[in-house]
Parts: structure tokens; C-alpha cells; sequence
């Protein structure tokens, strides 16, 4: 039994929290008391004779053998210079996103300060109330060092099956861009669009998030698979999502202030959305939806954002 640390305690974190605990003993490390919000996995621990997970403060956690970080990418930086890991570490990463102003990569901004051979990056579709509930999926755990993605892909529970790849870019990108085309697919749906709007929007997307990937040095493969087209199709169809939700308020016409704090979580796309439309002018890249969706996060009517498309 290995001893894993997982950071942060969103929807996520706890999540994944739940599943490492079937084989291995957990802490979890949270800003706020998590104490309630881990009730409901206790009981299923309990129920599946798991071990306990436990709060614990950060210098308890720096203990284990291995560490999943769950923090959103806007407090990533921050957290990594005042973290004071282990120089032996080997890290899963779940965050996603695109960090706003600079525009680096979740794997720039970790890549500062731990050895790219020490971390590994999780993505594939997930909802954290179906991992919560052991609902079977697929995911990738991407790394330049594949034997550390094959350790983490050990870790995990029975009902989770993990593949390896070393494309770390490609991960990274689907994962970000994917929660953009989600806000574009709420606002799809909250519009009425219909089924054939909803399906041309999902595949432009894709184009989309590829063509700007391979931009980097992405594989296309990578954006066929689990964490290009499995995790957009889920998160741009469920109101599970935060994003998804985003989309859906804004086509009833809120603002984007008063959908954030109705939400009460962060929801990645917002930011990430402005972060690819500044690279794409920067770097000359085609990205239609994300440009307009940024627009929209601005204040620009949804319909007018169609007509641009359209267009």
C-alpha cells in the first residue's frame, strides 16, 4: 500500500481522493475545512472497505510517495513557490487550463519547478460525482517518462483504466480547449439550436483544438482519443460541467459575474478561452469559436457571435 497526498480540495480533488483510497492511504490537503464535504465519501469508504482518507495540514502530506495535485491552474504558480516539495517527487497532475495573462502551459508553469521527469499529467473524460460513485472510465496520464505514467496507472482503482502517453502538449491542450467548446456547447443548447448545429460545433471544435495543438507539437492522435474527443464530447453535453452551465447562462442572457458566483466553483474555460484567443493572434493560429466565445465573456450577443461564425 503506497501513501498518496492529493492537493486541493475541490469536486476533483476529492474525487480522486475516493479512488486512490481504494488501494493506497490517502491524505488530503485543502485551504478550507473539507471535513463535511468528505462525509459522503466516508460512508462509501466504509462501505467499500477503503481506508480512511484524512485531512491533514501540508507539511504532514509532504511525507507520502507520491502527490496528486488538484488545484486550479489561476493559483498553480503561486502554490508551486510556496509548496516546498521534495527534490525526490513524482506528481500527478489534474489541473487544467491555460494560465491568463502569460499564456503558459500547465507544463510550462510546472516545468519551472520540478523536473519534467517527475510529473505526469492526468486527462480523459471524468465527471468527479461518477468517479465518486465507482462508475467505470478511461483516462490518460500523460508523461515524458511513461514508466512514471505506468506507476500512477497502478495506483488507481479497479474501476478506472489508465493508458500511457508521452504527449504531453496534446494532453495538456484538449483538456484546456476542451472546456471552451463546452461553453459554446451550453450555449448551443441553450439556444435551441437543435441536434445538427450541436454536432457541427462539436466537430469544428475538435479541428479546433487539433489544429492549435499540432501548432505546439501535439499529436493528432491525441485529440482522437480519450483526452481529445472523449472528455469534449462529456464535458460539452452534461450540465454536470461547470462549463456546460456557463454556456447555458449565457444564453439566457446573464452575465458572466452573476453565473460564476451562482456556480460557487471555478470553471476553467472562462480564462482559458481569453488565453487561446491572445496565442492564436500571437501565433497566427485559426480559432474561430474560442475567439468568439471570449467575445461573448466580454459582453457580445450570443446571436451576433453566430452570425460571425456562421460567416
Amino acid at each position: 500500500m503506497s501513501r498518496v497526498s492529493v492537493f486541493g480540495g475541490g469536486a476533483w480533488g476529492r474525487a480522486l481522493a475516493f479512488a486512490l483510497a481504494e488501494k493506497n492511504e490517502v491524505y488530503i490537503v485543502s485551504r478550507r475545512d473539507i471535513t463535511s464535504l468528505l462525509a459522503p465519501l466516508n460512508e462509501k469508504i466504509i462501505a467499500n472497505n477503503h481506508t480512511p482518507i484524512q485531512q491533514v495540514a501540508h507539511h504532514q502530506a509532504l511525507n507520502s510517495q507520491y502527490f496528486v495535485m488538484a488545484i486550479a491552474t489561476s493559483a498553480l504558480r503561486e502554490w508551486l513557490k510556496t509548496a516546498h516539495l521534495p527534490q525526490k517527487i513524482k506528481i500527478l497532475c489534474a489541473s487544467k487550463g491555460i494560465e491568463s495573462g502569460s499564456g503558459a502551459f500547465v507544463s510550462d508553469i510546472m516545468e519551472e519547478y520540478i523536473p519534467h521527469k517527475s510529473i505526469a499529467y492526468l486527462c480523459g473524460p471524468s465527471f468527479a460525482s461518477e468517479v465518486v460513485c465507482s462508475l467505470p472510465c478511461a483516462l490518460v496520464i500523460h508523461s515524458r517518462n511513461l514508466n512514471l505514467s505506468r506507476e500512477f496507472g497502478a495506483l488507481m482503482p479497479h474501476f478506472i483504466k489508465t493508458y500511457a502517453s508521452p504527449d504531453v502538449v496534446g494532453g495538456e491542450v484538449a483538456g484546456a480547449y476542451k472546456n471552451v467548446i463546452a461553453i459554446a456547447g451550453g450555449i448551443c443548447d441553450g439556444l435551441a439550436f437543435g441536434m445538427n448545429a450541436k454536432a457541427s460545433l462539436l466537430a469544428r471544435g475538435l479541428v479546433e483544438m487539433s489544429r492549435f495543438g499540432e501548432h505546439f507539437g501535439a499529436k493528432m492522435e491525441t485529440f482522437l482519443g480519450l483526452s481529445g474527443a472523449g472528455d469534449l464530447f462529456l464535458t460539452s453535453n452534461s450540465t454536470m460541467s461547470r462549463n456546460y452551465r456557463v454556456g447555458l447562462g449565457l444564453a439566457g442572457g446573464k452575465k458572466i459575474d452573476e453565473i460564476l458566483k451562482e456556480l460557487g466553483e471555478v470553471a476553467e474555460g472562462v480564462i482559458t478561452a481569453k488565453a487561446i484567443t491572445e496565442i492564436g493572434q500571437r501565433e497566427h493560429i485559426y480559432t474561430p469559436i474560442a475567439k468568439e466565445i471570449s467575445l461573448i465573456l466580454e459582453g457580445k450577443s450570443v446571436k451576433e457571435s453566430l452570425k460571425s461564425l456562421m460567416a
